[in-house]
């Protein structure tokens, strides 16, 4: 069976390895190889082949399998379906036998994950949290590595998705040094932590106490405290930043429209605006630029630089994201 693999020269293997292992996209049940030259460096199942696509050639290969490794699919006969993040292993089963199964499977793999919980109701409230049955382990908490930042998340106290990093990835390549940089619905800082260390000087406003804290922890954890204001609070009440930012990210999909004004408040003379949206697939893009111009003109030039599909949210529905320039 063949699995994809990163081919580099064999004198780019180690750094190559170091930079797949931070995205903890590095395989854990194959073996790395080196063909003629080549060094073949397989990837997690769970591994963003596009983003490192952008960076790397990726190739199929037959590698070979790490024999003392076991898996949970060794235990259960069948390849459980999981998402990681950090030491946890995600699992969403609504029996409750058969997750008790996987979770005492995936405890007793070989595979470096502590705790193992399962999805016990949907993301609710305005702190976008949800419930969880922990099976095994004994805390939520945990860090997630993403292109060479870490994150401190307790996913029982705030909202944290690690499908969205290369979405993340896309807005921070972005920055620039010295820019003015304002997270309106920060979490525990996954934009705003790789604009600071890009050299942005960065403010993430969050309803959600407890993320604000992470968020602060994280800008410590990664370098970046000096550079960084974390604001606990409701971004409309935020005070001090009229006419500040020059770029906005605005991740709150179903409801950033309601906060567009505040949006036009904190934009600068010139400003880039990261409006994120979930619409129907028949006009995605629409409902969105049309809340963005009501709001914004005739003060700002309103011209929409990117229209980008995330990812598919729900049948029907879409994950979007307008990149919008704002001059004054």
């Amino acid at each position: 069976m063949t699995v994809p693999c990163v081919r580099v020269p064999r004198e780019r293997g180690e750094a190559a390895r170091k930079r797949i292992a931070e995205r903890d996209a590095l395989s854990d049940t194959h073996e790395i190889e080196v063909v003629d030259g080549d060094i073949y460096i397989p990837l997690d199942e769970s591994a963003d082949l596009e983003a490192i696509a952008a960076e790397f050639e990726v190739v199929d290969r037959d590698v070979e399998r790490r024999e003392t490794q076991t898996l949970p699919a060794d235990i259960l006969g069948f390849e459980p379906s999981y998402e990681r993040l950090g030491e946890i292993a995600i699992i969403d089963e609504d029996d409750a036998e058969r997750a008790r199964e996987m979770a005492d499977a995936i405890a007793a793999s070989d595979l470096p994950l502590e705790t193992v919980v399962n999805r016990a109701s949907p993301i609710e409230g305005e702190l976008r949290i949800r419930d969880w049955d922990l099976l095994v382990g004994d805390s939520t908490e945990t860090v997630h590595r993403e292109y060479g930042c870490e994150f401190a998340v307790d996913i029982a106290e705030m909202y944290f998705s690690p499908r969205l990093a290369t979405e993340r990835r896309r807005v921070v390549e972005q920055v620039e040094a010295d820019e003015h940089f304002f997270d309106m619905f920060a979490g525990v800082g996954p934009f705003v932590i790789p604009a600071a260390k890009r050299g942005a000087d960065c403010v993430g406003v969050d309803l959600n106490e407890s993320a604000i804290e992470y968020l602060r922890r994280n800008a410590e954890r990664n370098g970046v405290a000096e550079r960084v204001t974390a604001i606990h609070g409701d971004v409309r009440e935020v005070s001090g930043y009229d006419d500040w930012a020059d770029r906005l990210v605005m991740n709150l999909p179903h409801s950033a429209d309601e906060f567009l004004e505040t949006a036009v408040e904190l934009a600068g003379d010139d400003c880039l605006l990261h409006f994120y949206d979930i619409q129907h697939e028949s006009d995605p893009f629409g409902p969105g630029e049309r809340a963005i111009r009501e709001a914004a003109e005739p003060e700002y030039e309103v011209t929409v630089e990117t229209r980008h599909e995330v990812r598919s949210y729900a049948p029907h529905e879409l994950n979007v994201c307008l990149d919008v320039r704002l001059r004054r």
